[in-house]
């Protein structure tokens, strides 16, 4: 390993037998692991690598090479990939298509307008928030526990086949609509900055942390959400609220600011009107 040494150039041709490469924290602006077939893992991030060649490092399985310059990125035949970080780079495209091994995906704040991840049925982490991405295709990612697709230019999302999903993250898109009916399992849904004009989470009884501030719902009903700690709907049309959950203590944060609310419905109104209206 040669981490955070503020190296300008490093040759490692001489280690065909390297199997982990740690390189990150430099100033490296090119990097050549092409003699190195048996790396497994490859960490450089935090350089300035404007490319990089992972061809021959057939098998490699963990590739860390995000802050980097990297306007492109080519990971097929990478098979026994399953896991890659790529963030804050300039992507502006990927494919995973020989990739079936892939279980954690890391690409947020690149450039993104497409994404392909129809091959890749191990996926349980997908972060690619921070892109241009106007559609994404998750539904054969049945294995999904956490994706974070925020801050893209999606107008629809189809997360209806993934049940095991606990955690997702779409705030500021263009949606109009989010059908969670079949992620019974969702624990954090973060939905902010979108168009919603509706949101339907009856079924979503572990629901912890919701926001949905910035949309145009005119009424919620949160009456099943018997586990909520986090709760943001600020800047809506609500007209009606129904937190008649049992709820108290347990709700940490709690915003229902501007909106035209006038009366919210709970089994307990003394404490709500305590701890919930303006004063407090």
């Amino acid at each position: 390993g040669c981490y955070g040494n503020s190296l300008t150039s490093l040759d490692v041709s001489s280690n065909t037998a390297l199997g982990n490469l740690e390189c990150g924290s430099n100033q490296l602006t090119s990097l050549d692991v092409s003699t190195n077939t048996s790396l497994e893992v490859l960490s450089c991030s935090s350089n300035q690598l404007t490319s990089l060649d992972v061809s021959n490092n057939t098998a490699l399985s963990e590739l860390y090479c995000y802050n980097n310059q990297l306007t492109s990125l080519d990971v097929s035949n990478n098979t026994a990939l399953f896991r890659l970080k790529c963030a804050y780079n300039q992507l502006t495209s990927l494919a995973f298509n020989n990739n079936e091994s892939l279980q954690d995906v890391s690409c947020e704040n690149n450039l993104l307008t497409s994404l392909d991840v129809s091959s890749n049925t191990a996926l349980t982490t997908l972060e690619c928030y921070s892109n241009s991405l106007t559609s994404l295709d998750v539904s054969s990612n049945t294995a999904l526990i956490s994706l974070s697709c925020s801050q893209n230019q999606l107008t629809t999302l189809d997360v209806s086949n993934i049940l095991g999903l606990h955690h997702l993250e779409i705030d500021s898109n263009q949606l109009i609509s989010i059908d969670v009916s079949n992620n019974t399992e969702l624990i954090t849904l973060y939905c902010a900055s979108n168009v919603l004009t509706s949101l339907d989470v009856s079924g979503n009884t572990s629901l912890r942390y919701l926001r949905l501030y910035n949309n145009q719902l005119t009424t919620m009903d949160l009456s099943s959400n018997i586990e909520l700690d986090d709760l943001t709907m600020n800047n809506n049309q609500l007209t009606y609220l129904n937190m008649r959950n049992g709820i108290t203590d347990q709700l940490t944060t709690f915003y229902a600011t501007n909106n035209s609310l006038t009366c919210i419905e709970t089994l307990d109104p003394d404490y709500a009107t305590a701890n919930w209206t303006s004063a407090n």
